[in-house]
C-alpha cells in the first residue's frame, strides 16, 4: 500500500505565533521594500508596484516626486507627463490615471492628506484593500488589515496558516490567527520570506527555518533535491483534436 500522506495541521494561534517568531528571527531586517518619506509617496509607489517589482518602482519615483512633491501637484499633473515618467512600470496608461486620480480624490476629500483607515482609503480611485492596508500599516503604524499580495498568499497556504486562493479569504483567516498588533509585521515578514525562501518555483525548504511547521506536500521532495515533477499539460480530446483537422483539411469537394 502507498504510505499515506502526514495530515495537514490545523491552522491554530499557536502554530501561527510559533511560525512568525521563528521567521521574525531569522528576517528582522524584513521592512516594506518600497522607499517613501510619508503616505502620500507609499500610496503612490503600491499603486505603481501592481505587476512589476518594487526595485522598478523605487527607480521611477524618485523623478516622479521630484516633480510632483505632494497631492496638489499630481492632481494638476498633465497625465501624458506622467505616463511618460511612469511607462517602465508597465501597464503605464492605467497607472498614471490611477495615481492622478488618487491624488485628486486626496484634495477633494481629505484636504490632500492621506486618510488612517482602510474604509476610506478604498474609497479613493486606484486603491483597494491591499494598498490600502500597505500604507496605513506602514506610514502611519495602525494595524488595521493583513496586506495580501502573491508572495503571502503563497507562503500562508504552504505553511498551512491559510487555505485558499483567493486574497480576502486569506486576509480573513490570517487576521483570525495573527495578534492585531502584529498585523502589519505579518506582511513584511511573509513577503520577506516569500522572496528570499519559499520561491514560487525554486523554494528553499533544505535551509527553511520554518521546516518542521511548514505544511506544504512538496517540501521534503524540494528539501531533498529532488523535486516533484510538473504536471503534463492536459491533452485535447479527442472530439476537439478530430475537429481540429478536419477545419485544417483542404476542401476536397470544393477542389482546394
Amino acid at each position: 500500500m502507498p504510505p499515506r500522506r502526514r495530515a495537514r495541521p490545523r491552522p491554530t494561534k499557536e502554530r501561527a505565533k510559533a511560525i512568525l517568531d521563528i521567521l521574525e528571527a531569522a528576517h528582522p531586517e524584513a521592512k516594506c521594500a518600497l522607499d517613501h518619506q510619508n503616505a502620500f509617496e507609499l500610496a503612490v509607489a503600491t499603486i505603481l508596484s501592481a505587476q512589476t517589482t518594487d526595485v522598478r518602482v523605487n527607480i521611477v519615483t524618485p523623478q516622479l516626486f521630484a516633480k510632483y512633491q505632494d497631492a496638489g501637484s499630481l492632481a494638476r499633473a498633465p497625465l501624458a507627463d506622467v505616463e511618460e515618467i511612469v511607462h517602465s512600470t508597465g501597464f503605464y496608461k492605467a497607472k498614471a490615471k490611477s495615481i492622478v486620480g488618487f491624488a485628486r480624490g486626496l484634495v477633494e476629500k481629505h484636504g490632500g492628506l492621506v486618510p488612517r483607515t482602510i474604509a476610506e482609503m478604498v474609497s479613493l480611485p486606484g486603491v483597494g484593500r491591499k494598498t490600502a492596508s500597505v500604507v496605513i500599516g506602514h506610514a502611519y503604524g495602525v494595524n488595521e488589515g493583513i496586506a495580501v499580495d502573491t508572495h503571502v498568499l503563497r507562503v500562508a497556504n504552504r505553511l498551512g496558516l491559510a487555505d485558499s486562493h483567493d486574497a480576502t479569504k486569506v486576509e480573513a483567516e490570517l487576521m483570525g490567527l495573527v495578534p492585531r498588533e502584529r498585523w502589519t509585521r505579518t506582511t513584511d515578514l511573509l513577503i520577506f520570506h516569500g522572496r528570499k525562501v519559499c520561491d514560487a518555483r525554486r523554494p528553499l525548504c533544505g535551509v527553511c527555518p520554518v521546516f518542521a511547521l511548514c505544511a506544504w506536500e512538496s517540501r521534503q521532495a524540494w528539501a531533498s533535491g529532488t523535486p516533484p515533477k510538473p504536471r503534463p499539460a492536459r491533452t485535447a480530446r479527442p472530439a476537439t483534436r478530430r475537429l481540429a483537422r478536419a477545419r485544417a483539411r483542404p476542401d476536397r469537394r470544393r477542389g482546394r
